[in-house]
C-alpha cells in the first residue's frame, strides 16, 4: 500500500474535524450541554478520544465551535436560497429570519450556546465564528452601513438579544414580536425574508446536519 499523499492527509483531518463538530451539534442537541462528555463526542464521531484536543482545546470551544458553524450554513443557505437577490434589504431580513428560525427551531442547543457566550472566555475565536461574522458584516453593508465597524457590532448584539429572549426557559418572548422589533429597527417589511405563517413554538428542527458537514472521505480514497 503506497503511502498517502499530504494533501489526502490533510482532507483527512478536516473530515475528521467535521465529523467531531458534526457529533457535538447532535449530542448537545440531544442531551444537553452537561449531559454530554467529550468521549460521548468521539464516540458519536467514529475518532479516538485523544484526537478532540488535538483539534480543540476543551468541550465548551468545539461546542461553539459546533454551533457557530450551524448558524453560518444556515445563514448562507439563507442569503443564497432562490430567488437569489442582492437587495440589501431583503438579505437582512433573510439574516434575521435565519437566526431567530435557529432559536426557535433548536432551543435547547441555542440555549446551550448563549450560556456557554456568558462564560468568562466568551466568544471562541475560530474559523466558523470568523465566517459566520464575515456574513453578518456583509449583510450590514448590504443594507446601507456606512460604517460597518460599529453597525456590525450592533447587528450582532441585537441578534444575540433576541435569541437570548427567545430561549430563555418558562418565559420566552414570542417569535412574532421579536422578529417585528427587529423589522422595524432595521425598517424592514414584514413580507421580507421568511415570514411565520403563524405562531410557532419551539421544536428541535431537522435532526439531519449532514448537509453542514463534510464528512465522505476524499474522492479516490479507501480505507485499509
Amino acid at each position: 500500500m503506497s503511502p498517502r499523499s499530504a494533501s489526502v492527509n490533510e482532507e483527512l483531518r478536516r473530515r475528521s474535524r467535521e465529523r467531531l463538530l458534526q457529533a457535538a451539534l447532535e449530542l448537545v442537541g440531544e442531551r444537553g450541554y452537561e449531559a454530554t462528555t467529550l468521549g460521548d463526542i468521539a464516540d458519536r464521531a467514529g475518532s479516538a478520544r485523544g484526537l478532540v484536543s488535538y483539534y480543540f482545546p476543551g468541550k465548551r470551544q468545539l461546542v461553539q465551535s459546533a454551533v457557530h458553524r450551524l448558524m453560518h450554513r444556515t445563514l448562507q443557505e439563507a442569503l443564497e436560497r432562490e430567488p437569489r437577490t442582492e437587495e440589501g434589504r431583503e438579505r437582512m431580513a433573510r439574516a434575521i429570519d435565519a437566526i431567530l428560525g435557529l432559536a426557535r427551531d433548536r432551543t435547547v442547543l441555542m440555549r446551550q450556546h448563549m450560556a456557554g457566550l456568558l462564560q468568562a472566555e466568551g466568544f471562541v475565536q475560530c474559523p466558523e465564528q470568523q465566517r459566520l461574522a464575515e456574513l453578518l458584516r456583509d449583510t450590514a453593508r448590504r443594507h446601507g452601513s456606512q460604517d460597518v465597524d460599529h453597525d456590525y457590532p450592533m447587528l450582532r448584539s441585537q441578534l444575540m438579544g433576541a435569541v437570548y429572549a427567545l430561549v430563555l426557559p418558562n418565559v420566552p418572548l414570542p417569535f412574532a414580536t421579536l422578529r417585528a422589533e427587529l423589522f422595524a429597527r432595521y425598517r424592514l417589511d414584514w413580507a421580507m425574508g421568511d415570514p411565520p405563517d403563524a405562531e410557532a413554538s419551539g421544536g428541535s428542527g431537522e435532526t439531519d446536519l449532514s448537509r453542514f458537514f463534510a464528512t465522505d472521505p476524499p474522492a479516490g480514497h479507501q480505507s485499509k
